[in-house]
């Protein structure tokens, strides 16, 4: 039975915003992670470089033969990005991506013996690794606390006034996430928001009528975009 609350709650503080939606959160979603598939690692890396701005979905429908031939670091790094190209041809990005990962593999060889280095600053050395991707890799492959905002994170926070207006860059978000969200929920925190904004509170037509948090929403007194 989904949980409703009145709409006069709509201005409720800060702290009782965040309870409210972990609680709701750690009741029905209880189990989560990422919907990308991988064996390794070093697969998860792979995966989430390509799911940069394309589906989860495409990235699972191509990755399958990309990893039987190139299953490791060391087997990608004795690639050419031509090769890769064609395999990973049908995601967004596919030259620069394909350029990426060859240089990522060659580096993870050269510098890591072949290993995903668990550091962020080391991570973020990568080719077409960033602050999103370093913080997937520690909250999924390391299990750290961490929270990577990606478009639907950042527009959800946003939306239910987890964050304030003025944070307006991804960083600004994440730091701002991680000030009100306990440690050990972070890592889960991330999916729950990310997954709400993937097939609720979607940037286009949201399904309002669907969602568990409508009645708190800012938009029921802000004169938030959603009215």
């Amino acid at each position: 039975m989904r949980i409703r609350i009145m709409p006069n709650e709509a201005r409720m503080r800060k702290k009782d915003r965040y309870n409210y939606i972990l609680r709701y959160f750690q009741n029905e979603m209880p189990r989560v992670s990422t919907e990308l598939e991988f064996g390794s690692v070093f697969q998860l890396l792979v995966a989430v470089i390509l799911s940069a701005q394309c589906t989860d979905k495409r990235v699972n429908m191509i990755t399958p033969t990309l990893f039987e031939r190139y299953p490791d670091a060391n087997s990608m790094s004795s690639a050419e990005p031509d090769e890769v190209y064609e395999y990973i041809k049908s995601v967004s990005y596919p030259n620069s991506k394909a350029r990426h990962l060859v240089e990522m593999s060659r580096m993870l060889v050269s510098n890591y013996g072949g290993e995903v280095p668990h550091a962020m600053d080391e991570l973020m050395k990568l080719p077409g690794v960033g602050r999103k991707t370093a913080n997937v890799m520690q909250a999924v492959a390391f299990g750290r606390s961490a929270i990577a905002v990606d478009t639907h994170v950042y527009r959800v926070s946003r939306r239910l006034g987890l964050v304030p207006k003025s944070c307006n860059t991804p960083f600004k978000v994440e730091r701002e996430l991680m000030k009100n969200i306990p440690n050990e929920l972070a890592a889960d925190a991330h999916h729950w928001l990310l997954l709400h904004g993937r097939y609720i509170c979607t940037s286009r037509a949201p399904h309002c009528e669907k969602c568990p948090f409508d009645a708190l929403c800012p938009k029921n007194f802000d004169g938030s975009k959603l009215t």
